[in-house]
Parts: C-alpha cells; sequence; structure tokens
C-alpha cells in the first residue's frame, strides 16, 4: 500500500492523534476549559519531495514523502520560535476546520490550496496553553507549489521535512520541560538543527504510531525542551 493510501485510509477511520487520559501526555489536555476553548485547526500535508530526497532510508515510507512545517515568529505571545503545522483559530466567516486550516496555510506558506487534497478531518486535540481545541486536517499534496514565509511578523522560516529522517531513532529524543516544580515530556525531532517538540512533536509523533511507521527509538534519551517564553 502506498503512503498516500495509508494516509488516506487513516483520515476515513478517523483515529484521534492527540493524547487521552491513559497516555503519558495527558498532561496536555488537563487545564481546559471547554466551555470558553477557541476553535482552531491545523493542516498536516504530506506529499513528495520535489527534489531532495531522505538522507536516510525507512522500510515505512518512500524516500522522497515529506511535511510541511512553519517556524512561529519569535515575538509571538504564543509558542513563540516554535515549529508547527500550519494552521490557526477558526474564524467566524470559515465554512469549518478544513476551510480555516487551508487558509491558514495559504496566508502563512504561499501554497495553492487547489494543489491541496483534504483527506479528512481528525478529532479535536486540546492546547491548555493557548486553550484552543485544535482540529488536525490530514491532507496529500497533489500538486505541490512554492512556499515562503508569507508575514515575517507571524512566520520566520516554512520548510519541508522527509518524513523517513523524522522517524529515524538518531533524530528522536524526549523534550523536557521543567516549570514550577514540575516536569512533562513530548516526542521530540531534531532534523538540520530545528527541533520540533511541544504539541507539534507529540501529533506527529502519535500520527506515526496511528500509520503504523514508528521505528523503534530511545524514549529514555531526554533533553531540554528549547523553549522561550512558553512552558509547553
Amino acid at each position: 500500500m502506498s503512503a498516500y493510501s495509508e494516509l488516506k485510509a487513516f483520515a476515513q477511520r478517523g483515529e484521534p492523534i492527540g493524547p487521552g487520559g491513559d497516555t503519558s501526555e495527558a498532561w496536555q489536555i488537563r487545564g481546559m476549559d471547554i466551555a470558553t476553548a477557541r476553535p482552531a485547526a491545523v493542516l498536516v500535508l504530506l506529499g513528495h519531495l520535489d527534489d531532495k530526497p531522505a538522507r536516510i532510508h525507512s522500510p515505512a515510507v518512500p524516500d522522497d514523502l515529506d511535511v510541511l512545517f512553519v517556524t512561529r515568529a519569535g515575538t509571538l505571545r504564543n509558542h513563540p520560535g516554535q515549529v508547527a503545522f500550519p494552521g490557526g483559530r477558526i474564524d467566524d466567516d470559515d465554512a469549518g476546520p478544513v476551510a480555516a486550516a487551508l487558509r491558514e496555510a495559504e496566508e502563512e506558506t504561499g501554497l495553492d490550496p487547489a494543489g491541496v487534497e483534504i483527506l479528512g478531518p481528525l478529532p479535536e486535540v486540546g492546547l491548555p496553553v493557548s486553550n484552543y481545541l485544535v482540529t488536525p486536517v490530514l491532507a496529500w499534496w497533489s500538486a505541490p507549489t512554492p512556499v515562503r514565509v508569507v508575514d515575517h511578523a507571524e512566520s520566520s522560516h516554512v520548510f519541508r521535512a522527509p518524513v523517513a529522517e523524522l522517524l529515524s531513532a538518531e533524530v528522536r529524543f524526549t523534550a523536557v520541560v521543567r516549570h514550577k516544580g514540575r516536569e512533562h515530556r513530548t516526542p521530540a525531532f531534531t532534523i538540520d538543527g530545528i527541533t520540533i517538540w511541544g504539541f507539534t512533536g507529540l501529533l506527529l509523533s502519535r500520527l506515526f504510531d496511528g500509520l503504523g511507521w514508528t521505528q523503534p527509538w530511545d524514549e529514555s534519551r531526554e533533553q531540554d525542551a528549547p523553549i522561550g517564553r512558553d512552558r509547553v
């Protein structure tokens, strides 16, 4: 089965990729005020790299499979400098999470939404730091277009990362946040000097788990999270 077929089947099953009460990441949903939580959506966009196949081979995926990320501007109030999937708050005039995810992705990266095939929205995930309920929208980049930083006040970097490299045990570790006497941990990845951790690292790791792509890695290898003003 191709990566596209696996992703499409996963979306059709509607499996959650966020944390649940029986997981080690359960702290992510503590403190959520569901009554006042704001809806948001992110675009989890996978496709084929244009000209840069992965340097590390994985038996789980093709060498040219990639996923799109943005690095948030360091001046933002929430999650400054962190790597994220394109996305943001669902506005009142959006037709829903899919429309919001596409709109935000176009505004942040300049991609052409016409080349994006929506595979399906996944169950909402709580993000307590900013009190958002986030809908991950899984999509396939059927006709990739150039991407860039559109608004430097919002993003500092837009990049596509080879999935095979993200699956490598060499780039994976557990990021640790120590705050007010507590410790929190999330899956993390380092690729080309960029660290993906926190909410995005958690979603990415759980997506790989759900697809059956995860390769053995050492969860006991811990490093301090590269936090800015945020703690999660």
